[in-house]
């Protein structure tokens, strides 16, 4: 079964009612630069509630391996998502702290997957984003077809422009490799907060096509 994950989280109400929805990741952006910004100390209320069932996932951009590591021990957070330039041996040392890593890349015509081969053995999972001056949530998609030429059997989360009328294109993607599908901006009521009865009727189609 392909996992769901709503990235950009802010609101405690809205982490509530999305919480209460069939979701497997919730992810909360660490990046200063980004307008879904969890903030500098966020209220740890804000992931006390979620059910143990759903992974929260902190998503960093070329922040210091020691902040991550501190933010994520505070915050219970036992996934990190790595969306910057970090390298192999960064992706190791936040591995050896004990958290599962998800190492985001941007893809577009010009990206080589033989450049993952470092990568493998210090990642859990990775996420093909759109490759966009910014640093995800940019509502833009990449030519999933290129998802074609990964050739290796680490499994993958596909991110970048995910909207509503996605499920049954995705299903038709048909790559083995494909644990998870990211969703974020296309979703949304305003940044940070989402459209829970449109998240909730994607999950539902979504499910109903891939059973």
């Amino acid at each position: 079964m392909i996992k769901i994950k709503v990235c950009g989280m802010c609101d405690q109400a809205n982490i509530s009612r999305i919480s209460s929805l069939k979701v497997d990741y919730l992810g909360f952006i660490f990046y200063r630069n980004s307008k879904r910004f969890i903030g500098e100390s966020p209220d740890v209320q804000l992931f006390a509630g979620i059910p143990p069932n759903i992974e929260k996932v902190g998503v960093f951009v070329d922040e210091k391996p020691f902040s991550v590591i501190q933010w994520s021990r505070q915050y219970e957070i036992n996934t990190v998502q790595l969306h910057g330039a970090e390298s192999p041996y960064y992706c190791n040392e936040i591995q050896q702290s004990g958290l599962k890593v998800i190492k985001a890349f941007g893809i577009s015509d010009e990206f080589h997957f033989e450049k993952l081969v470092d990568y493998m053995p210090v990642c859990d999972y990775f996420l093909f984003d759109s490759k966009t001056p910014v640093h995800g949530g940019s509502g833009t998609k990449y030519n999933w077809d290129l998802l074609g030429k990964y050739k290796f059997g680490k499994p993958f989360f596909i991110s970048g422009g995910i909207g509503p009328e996605d499920a049954k294109r995705i299903k038709e993607l048909k790559y083995e490799q494909l644990y998870a599908v990211d969703i974020n901006s296309r979703f949304e009521i305003a940044p940070g907060k989402k459209n829970v009865s449109l998240i909730g009727k994607f999950i539902n189609e979504f499910q109903q096509i891939i059973s």
